[in-house]
């Protein structure tokens, strides 16, 4: 066993180009926004939780209404709205092969925001997603397509901007394409290190972590960091290092994340991660770049330095041995860690290593259930769950030991139906969903509310499914404990006017909706009786309405229908004078 593990470390080591990208001409584009100072809050390719970041968040000065214009010429090839993800975009394709897309707009240009109010009264769908042709909506360099907003899953006006491959859909970084020029003279910031031993199980050669060993770096000037030890970092006879860092730019308080992270052992490279871009399908690996354990507890990005099995190599242009360090007892090594931003600015780190004498030693342990990235992966806890991990799923094979517990605290609003189910070990991460099913004597009146949750630190969170045939089912990509909990309580509906209130002034009408546990599911407004559109804004909790029809000064009843996730429904009627 130890053989093919030897082996798979040798294969894992050859290097891989990484994908590469077409290259693409900045003189092309011009800046997609009118009116603002050019910084940007977030930026490509930095880690959020279950994916990579895809554009460019561009700063519209905490204010709505800013001029969109087409960076290149082209044609709206793509309208989209939604009340998650980008809420209202602009998807334009470009002669030159290129897409970029717009997200987060308050309203679209005049003669688009008209046909998308008639796409919505058409289709009665408060979501849309239109495709064109060359012909319908060609646009020139500088163009006029819709303005700046905060709609979707955003958290403050701006805009995000992407510029994806037409033909591939692979994303580029508009700040190193040089599209984008935001002000930075500010190198990377490297926070700590941590190292890791590893060894294999001798029974299954699955590859065993110790825990983590941090080490605290401080800045002595410029880009060159320490670490606030003199002595060398003891390690075991095979590890990596995690890395974490941030950065920053200047007029700006936001972190972002780095676009290179190169470690040398001895003066020569033997790991690199490069965020030079990436396909939609292969953003949650940012799941397996990072430490994920850390990443999840930190503001920061921490960059594991070695590959896991599971991820493509065109995220490390140079890879040695997946990125392990081999260290003799006794040997003292020199080790340089260099982390870039995509404005060519650099920080750099410099230790040494010495080899232990004792090194990590991974325990086979009967308890634990090996779990494989390659396969199927079934398990069961008595005879009341019951899971499913899809082939691909893990990022690694993987230990892991089912649990089964009684949730003590109380339910507060919900009604506890079950046991906690605990299926994988905490914090790990997948990148493709498992089926989780328990079996709960579930009162008939009860079954239509019957949902999963998950415990957290925080308690229980939503996670969906349904009941059927005695189970309640889910397909979720979380780790924590599973428990079915029965959500009877409907979401509350606020107006923003008082019942009778002339409204002739007004242009929208808003509601306030809140949910004690799983959130809108779905939502419907209709105006005496007829649907109309309305917008929903998640991040702030409200539903609107806005008037696009001539005032009568007639009394009008508006209704508002909302649906949360364990299928309450609350109906809110009003009438007004417009």
């Amino acid at each position: 066993m130890r053989r093919i593990l030897i082996l798979a470390l040798a294969v894992a080591g050859l290097h891989t180009a990484p994908l590469q990208a077409q290259k693409i001409d900045p003189e092309q584009f011009i800046y997609p926004l009118v009116g603002v100072d050019g910084s940007c809050t977030a930026n490509f390719g930095e880690m959020r939780p279950g994916h990579f970041h895809a554009g460019v968040d561009i700063r519209t000065e905490g204010v709505e209404g800013k001029k969109l214009v087409a960076a290149a010429d082209g044609y709206i090839s793509r309208i989209y709205l939604a009340a998650g993800g980008y809420g209202r975009a602009v998807y334009i394709t470009h002669p030159n092969g290129t897409v970029t897309v717009y997200g987060h707009l308050q309203r679209f240009r005049n003669d688009i925001e008209r046909h998308v109010i008639d796409e919505r009264y058409a289709r009665q769908s408060n979501r849309l997603d239109l495709y064109f042709t060359p012909d319908r909506w060609p646009v020139k360099q500088g163009d006029l397509i819709g303005y700046s907003g905060n709609s979707g899953g955003s958290m403050g006006p701006h805009l995000h901007f992407e510029i994806r491959n037409a033909s591939t859909q692979r994303l580029y970084n508009p700040v190193k394409t040089g599209v984008i020029t935001p002000a930075d003279t500010l190198s990377p910031r490297i926070m700590k290190l941590h190292y890791l031993e590893v060894d294999s199980v001798e029974t299954s050669g699955v590859c065993v972590q110790s825990p983590l060993r941090s080490y605290p770096a401080v800045r002595e000037r410029g880009g060159k960091y320490r670490l606030t030890r003199e002595t060398p970092i003891t390690v075991g006879r095979k590890g990596y290092f995690v890395c974490e860092v941030t950065d920053r730019r200047n007029n700006s308080h936001n972190r972002f994340g780095v676009w290179r992270v190169t470690a040398y052992i001895d003066g020569k490279a033997y790991f690199e991660y490069r965020m030079d871009g990436f396909t939609f399908n292969h953003s949650r690996y940012c799941d397996a770049v990072s430490y994920y354990p850390l990443q999840m507890k930190v503001r920061t990005e921490a960059i594991r330095l070695a590959r896991l099995n599971n991820t493509p190599n065109y995220f490390y242009p140079t890879l040695i041995e997946r990125g392990l360090v081999r260290t003799s007892p006794g040997e003292v090594r020199r080790v340089r860690i260099e982390a870039e931003d995509d404005s060519g600015n650099i920080s750099e780190l410099e230790f040494d290593i010495v080899g232990g004498e004792e090194s990590f030693k991974a325990e086979d342990d009967p308890r634990q259930r090996l779990l494989y990235a390659f396969n199927n992966n079934h398990l069961s806890i008595g005879t009341s769950a019951h899971a499913m991990i899809p082939s691909g799923a893990l990022h690694e094979n993987i230990y892991t030991q089912v649990s089964q517990r009684p949730y003590t605290t109380p339910g507060g609003s919900l009604r506890i139906l079950s046991d906690l189910y605990r299926i994988l070990p905490p914090y790990t991460p997948l990148k493709h969903p498992m089926t989780v099913a328990i079996r709960a004597d579930i009162p008939e009146a009860l079954r239509k509310h019957a949902v999963m949750a998950i415990k957290t630190p925080r308690g229980l969170s939503y996670a969906g499914g349904r009941y059927y045939k005695g189970e309640v089912i889910v397909k979720s990509s979380s780790w924590g404990e599973y428990i079915v909990v029965a959500d009877t309580e409907a979401p509350t509906v606020k107006a923003n006017f008082k019942p009778g209130e002339n409204l002739q002034r007004r242009s929208s009408v808003t509601f306030s909706v809140r949910d004690n546990f799983s959130g809108t599911a779905d939502y419907e407004v209709s105006i005496d009786g007829k649907w109309v559109p309305a917008d929903r804004f998640p991040m702030k909790g409200t539903i609107v309405c806005k008037f696009d029809r001539p005032a009568d000064r007639r009394t009008h009843t508006i209704t508002v229908k909302v649906t949360d996730g364990a299928g309450n429904t609350r109906t809110f009627t009003s009438k007004y004078v417009r």
